[in-house]
């Protein structure tokens, strides 16, 4: 999410897919500049309207604090119209224009539009044409605040510079030139911004009970702050703080406390993963107030169309994010020797080894275990497994004797030493690893 791009975002020249870059396994970016920064050509990189704008709204609300004292009302008011101008932003410009995941009737556009003008990021076109940006681009150089550039660049500093327009990646906005209300508000933009974002506020306390100066200082100016910073932690906090449950390859991560200071737009994982979806939040007790205005206006005939992604696609990729980070524990295991890798004994050399060499080994399933340094630690007693030496003990140990557990059988891995020639089903498997073995499924990764 973004305030206004320059006039010079345009299509680049070079529209070549360069790679992305996930966060954990992070690369150097390349400059964001064509020429190097001096002392004396720094200040052709900095975007003034920006640094003032965004310099100047914290200095005048914190005058305000300290000059002017706040009313109930007026903090009311200040609070109602942060949400209102917020959720402009989160369900006009963010989830109706940038990603069309509902449908608006006229009047909701219209009040939308308004709304998202009152919090002074930009207008419809500028904002989405860099959220769609975002999207196709994430973590990469085309990125407009890519993660990579440092929290503090991807919260407000990519707005403090100028890059050149090319330096951004293109996104398509046909559709947002084809609608008559979205080019209305561009090009009434600045006329839009200071109604909304100055005047209003400022006359709704004025004209209701006479606090001019606390609706401009309060209402105006320290609820745009809050409205300001908001959005900018959607791409700051919402790509730092939080995991990834249904991608974790790139850096957008879903959290509570960052949908909670976002109204709603926290969890980010799942909205990077399902874009249109007009739900950030998935589940009933998910802090998500977009959502619940998106449905409760849907509920009003006010707003229709309301997309979701299938449960289907969405369990899906929850499930596979589960199943690399299980791999990646299991990694980190040890899981003895794999039964690809041991050698092939005949039953004869087998028994010829523990007779004769004094190995203590027996056989299970078709693959040789070496139980010498666990024959004192045996659960059972030394009596049974020593018992055992020396012969197939499959059917004892599968339940003829007793049931071994899981655990016993990952204990058992660490001590294999060969496989037995004529072992049934483990021979299949050596051939082709891709049979699967009763008693050894624990041991198809390392096959």
């Amino acid at each position: 999410m973004a305030t206004p791009l320059p006039p010079s975002f345009v299509l680049p020249a070079n529209k070549t897919e360069e790679r992305r870059y996930p966060l954990k396994h992070e690369e150097p970016l390349p400059p964001l500049f064509c020429e190097k920064i001096t002392f004396s050509n720094w200040h052709k990189f900095v975007d003034w309207k920006h640094v003032i704008g965004l310099g100047a709204t914290p200095l005048i609300a914190i005058y305000g604090l300290c000059t002017h004292e706040i009313q109930r009302k007026t903090l009311i008011w200040s609070i109602v119209y942060y949400f209102l101008t917020g959720l402009g932003i989160t369900a006009g410009y963010h989830r109706l224009w940038a990603h069309r995941a509902f449908s608006a009737g006229p009047l909701l556009s219209f009040i939308l539009a308004l709304l998202g003008a009152g919090a002074a990021e930009g207008s419809i076109k500028w904002w989405s044409r860099g959220h769609r940006a975002h999207h196709r681009w994430t973590d990469t150089e085309k990125d407009p605040y890519s993660a990579h550039r440092g929290i503090f660049f991807s919260h407000i500093g990519w707005m403090l510079i100028k890059r050149p327009g090319w330096k951004i990646g293109y996104a398509d906005v046909d559709d947002l030139n084809k609608s008559k209300l979205v080019r209305w508000q561009h090009n009434n933009y600045f006329m839009l911004l200071l109604l909304m974002t100055v005047v209003f506020p400022t006359a709704v306390a004025g004209l209701g009970w006479g606090d001019w100066k606390g609706g401009y200082y309060f209402a105006a100016i320290a609820r745009l702050v809050f409205v300001h910073h908001a959005t900018f932690c959607v791409n700051s906090l919402a790509h730092w703080l939080g995991e990834g449950p249904f991608d974790d390859r790139h850096s957008p991560r879903d959290h509570f406390i960052t949908a909670f200071v976002t109204l709603g737009e926290g969890y980010h994982n799942f909205h990077h993963q399902f874009p249109q979806d007009y739900r950030n939040a998935i589940r009933f007790y998910q802090y998500d107030p977009t959502k619940w205005l998106i449905w409760t206006c849907s509920k009003l005939g006010l707003a229709s169309h309301l997309k979701t992604f299938p449960e289907n696609e969405i369990r899906k990729g929850q499930l596979q994010t589960i199943e690399k980070r299980v791999l990646e524990k299991k990694e980190k295991l040890q899981w003895g020797t794999p039964i690809a890798d041991l050698p092939i004994l005949s039953f004869e050399d087998f028994e010829h080894a523990c007779k004769n060499d004094n190995k203590k080994w027996i056989l299970l399933e078709g693959v040789v275990y070496d139980v010498a340094d666990f024959i004192t630690e045996h659960p059972g007693g030394e009596k049974y497994i020593k018992m055992g030496i020396g012969k197939d003990m499959t059917a004892a140990f599968n339940g003829g004797s007793y049931d071994h557990s899981n655990a016993a059988r990952n204990l058992l891995s660490l001590m294999r030493v060969a496989v037995c020639e004529y072992g049934g089903e483990v021979e299949a498997m050596k051939a082709n690893p891709s049979v699967p073995v009763y008693g050894l499924d624990h041991q198809k990764k390392n096959v």
